[in-house]
């Protein structure tokens, strides 16, 4: 008893690390494709903004000596395409240095005047014109493409930078100290005023401000950033929920399933239109072709077999080798269970015409399928304890299985029991087209059945 519960309990674990590594995967991907995008986003609108930006200083001070920053504004362009280059999701050397590179030179660009301005100002001029702001262009532009760690990575950045630049302004000597002192005469003793108005005035109490109101908001961004990467991750784990379930299901079906919660774990009985497919005879076809070929012969019948079963709202309940087992009204039933059955295993006749149309004009042997369809009650939930399946069982579905073995002894392509056929005219009325095709046999006996059931057959074209 130990030992099965250790084995158990084992298998459980496997089962959840797999299911996390898997999510973790599908989390990785989402991740890139944001990243991806992000980046896309960050450089055009860097690109718009610095060309808004050379405009405006273009505009505000209308002199040849703007077009040393304007070049400056090319070089941020140029950084920002190689962070595109390099860009990926996870630690990147290479992008961050980028990144620094674009604080240190907008750094530069506040904190060293212009070398072919005209005025020889002391460089503390610099701080009087209020450039602080053009770091929350970048921080902005940083949570369109980086993790919440690199935006507070470019708030401690940006706060050493500038209190390097700070420093070295302090350390440079005044050019003009008469004009120092004659502004500081004229203000007397409010010294509020002076670090106004004075050109060698650095203000180191706006300039603390400034870092410190850049790391609050950066450390908001980041979290908003974090937020979001969470909800990206669970985003992608909805998606890849919705994919597992569209691989069974219909996308009407899939959009019925996401709009409930567990409806699969519902053990309940409910009557089903059961449809059986199978390819004669390949077993002695796949005896004497290669392996690829097998697999490629498969692949292409299960393809159009399954384009048939979602399109008529039906659910792919197993592939069973060289068939499969597909079932209407199942999770749900619905108007029309019976008869887009039967439609479509016409479609399906009609798709397997074509798909041996091009395998003979290709020289490839033809193959024989078959279809058996019955509808009945069935028994639908959740089988297994670790790995669950949706399972559909009971006597119908076996029954299904048995009217689809009847195709050979009756040389037809489709047997349908009296029961579907009855419930289809019932929902498309007895003079549809569905059933021109279809003759009416003799009742048949059926393994597991207690009495023979009547039963209709579509001949081969």
């Amino acid at each position: 008893m130990l030992v099965e519960r250790l084995g158990g309990s084992a298998a459980q674990s496997r089962a959840r690390s797999q299911r996390d590594t898997e999510t973790v995967q599908f989390a990785q991907a989402a991740l890139e494709a944001g990243k991806r995008e992000g980046l896309q986003l960050a450089v055009r609108a860097r690109y718009v903004a610095l060309a808004v930006i050379a405009c405006l200083l273009l505009a505000i001070n209308p002199a040849w000596e703007q077009l040393y920053y304007v070049a400056l504004l090319g070089l941020f362009a140029l950084i920002g395409w190689a962070q595109v280059r390099v860009g990926r999701v996870g630690v990147s050397r290479p992008e961050l240095a980028l990144l620094f590179c674009d604080l240190a030179l907008l750094t530069f660009v506040i904190v060293v005047p212009n070398p072919f301005g005209t005025t020889h100002w002391p460089a503390a001029m610099q701080y009087h014109f209020g450039n602080f702001i053009y770091f929350f262009v970048l921080l902005a532009a940083g949570t369109l493409a980086y993790s919440w760690r690199t935006v507070i990575a470019v708030g401690t950045w940006t706060a050493a930078l500038w209190a390097i630049g700070l420093a070295w302004v302090w350390w440079q000597p005044d050019p003009d100290p008469a004009l120092t002192a004659r502004i500081a005469e004229a203000v007397g003793s409010d010294h509020r005023l002076l670090a106004l108005i004075s050109p060698s005035a650095i203000g180191f109490g706006l300039r603390i401000q400034e870092i410190v109101v850049f790391l609050i908001v950066a450390v908001t961004l980041a979290l908003a950033v974090r937020r979001s990467n969470d909800l990206l991750v669970r985003h992608a784990a909805v998606e890849r929920e919705r994919g597992n379930l569209a691989r069974y299901f219909s996308p009407n079906v899939v959009t019925e399933l996401s709009k409930h919660d567990e409806p699969l774990k519902q053990v309940r009985t409910q009557d089903v239109a059961v449809l059986f497919v199978d390819i004669v005879g390949f077993t002695a076809f796949a005896d004497v072709r290669a392996p690829d070929e097998v697999v490629r012969t498969l692949r292409e019948f299960h393809g159009l077999m399954e384009q048939e079963v979602f399109r008529h709202e039906g659910t792919l309940d197993k592939y069973l080798g060289d068939g499969l087992m597909a079932t209407f009204g199942t999770p749900f039933a619905g108007p029309r269970d019976a008869s887009n059955a039967l439609r479509c295993a016409q479609a399906m006749i009609a798709a397997a015409d074509g798909w041996n149309a091009r395998r003979t004009a290709a020289g490839e042997p033809a193959m024989r399928v078959s279809f058996g369809l019955h509808y009945g009650p069935v028994v639908l939930g959740d089988i297994g304890h670790t790995c669950l399946e949706f399972a559909v069982i009971g006597a119908t579905v076996n029954a299904a299985s048995r009217l689809e073995g009847l195709t050979r002894t009756l040389d037809c392509a489709l047997v349908a029991s009296n029961d579907l056929v009855s419930r289809a005219k019932l929902e498309l009325g007895s003079t549809a087209g569905a059933f021109a095709s279809l003759i009416a046999c003799d009742p048949q006996p059926i393994r597991g059945l207690e009495r023979p059931i009547a039963i209709w057959t579509q001949p081969r074209a």
